[in-house]
């Protein structure tokens, strides 16, 4: 179990040295079990969040629909989880590796699905919509913001890995939404949303207890993806982002285990908040260092941000974030946009 420390306000405090393997699960509060599932990714893990809620477990995300995660699950449900139903399967969000099994779940356990609406829909849009993930609108998008063609060939399609790591959602579920109040167990939690990583990301909040589950909101070390789509060119998802950060640190004390969807628990949420805030300012001075030489595409302002080499869905993801702060710094007046015939570049003032 996490031993209760007070973070300094100068570092992070990390109150377990060591995270669980993958598919054993971990005690880190009295009722709160950490299990880690593994993904093909250079994040290579998820953190799920299980609960006691009394006469059985609140599951708080699901992993994506691989046969790893499949198995893990139904070793523990046969396994520790066995003496006790499945009460709740909780989302978060709807990227792939925190809604991925759940509608598996959903089905597996007869427990209901709890979601923000917005990524509810987002999920079903992307399943069931058949223009979601049209070639088209995307490649027009990639090539309008300075893209290759043989690159918008290539990061284009690279959204459909989506449909292969998600399992079909239930057709109705419970909506989650901020301000309200959700009992698991003995423990109330507030609900907060966050925007900007995903359209209604939900988080979790008992001050009784300081424990805090931030999913993809504020993780350590790493930072989540900030992106623009194509289904909103225009979107400031990093303005949004920034002032769920500042609502953080006014709403949730700083004592507060911290409990995110990806690396391990820490104390210093403020601290952390703000270390993020500094790294996108820092993305942000760059490109303006960058712009004052002249006018840029998107896709040539991608390696000043990204300097590794990226394979195409890090590529996509570095494309998205890049123009996220673009439009950040163009909401605040500090670019404009200028056409250069097919493509549309970027200029100081």
């Amino acid at each position: 179990m996490l031993s209760v420390s007070q973070p300094t306000g100068k570092e992070l405090i990390f109150p377990l040295a060591e995270p669980p393997q993958c598919g054993e699960p971990l005690e880190v509060a009295p009722g709160i079990m950490w299990l880690r599932l593994p993904l093909p990714f250079r994040l290579d893990h998820v953190n799920v969040w299980l609960l006691d809620d009394g006469d059985g477990w609140a599951i708080i995300d699901t992993g994506i629909a691989s046969d790893a995660c499949r198995q893990i699950w139904e070793r523990l449900l046969a396994g520790q989880l066995a003496g006790k139903r499945i009460t709740r399967v909780i989302v978060t969000h709807y990227h792939p590796d925190h809604i991925g099994l759940a509608g598996w779940l959903c089905e597996r356990t007869g427990a209901p699905l709890l979601i923000g609406q917005m990524d509810y829909l987002a999920s079903s849009n992307i399943s069931l919509g058949p223009g979601a993930l049209d070639n088209s609108v995307y490649h027009d998008f990639y090539l309008r913001n300075g893209a290759s063609r043989e690159t918008a060939d290539i990061v284009s399609t690279s959204g459909h890995g989506y449909l292969r790591m998600v399992s079909p959602l239930p057709h109705s579920f419970v909506r989650l939404t901020a301000g309200e109040r959700l009992t698991i167990g003995s423990r109330t939690f507030e609900i907060m949303t966050g925007e900007g990583h995903s359209p209604e990301q939900l988080m979790f909040h008992c001050p009784e207890d300081s424990i805090f589950l931030s999913a993809d909101q504020v993780i350590e070390k790493i930072t989540p993806n900030i992106s623009v789509w194509a289904v909103e060119p225009d979107g400031d998802p990093l303005g949004l982002y920034l002032q769920s950060l500042e609502r953080l640190i006014h709403d949730v004390s700083d004592v507060a285990l911290v409990l995110p969807g990806h690396r391990r628990p820490f104390h210093g949420l403020h601290l952390r908040c703000r270390q993020i805030a500094e790294h996108h300012a820092e993305r942000c001075d760059l490109i303006r260092e960058t712009v004052r030489q002249g006018s840029y595409t998107v896709s040539e302002l991608v390696p000043v941000l990204f300097h590794r080499p990226l394979d195409p869905h890090q590529l996509s993801f570095a494309f998205s974030e890049t123009l996220a702060h673009v439009n950040y710094m163009i909401r605040l007046g500090e670019l404009h946009w200028i056409d250069a015939g097919d493509v549309r570049k970027m200029a100081i003032g």
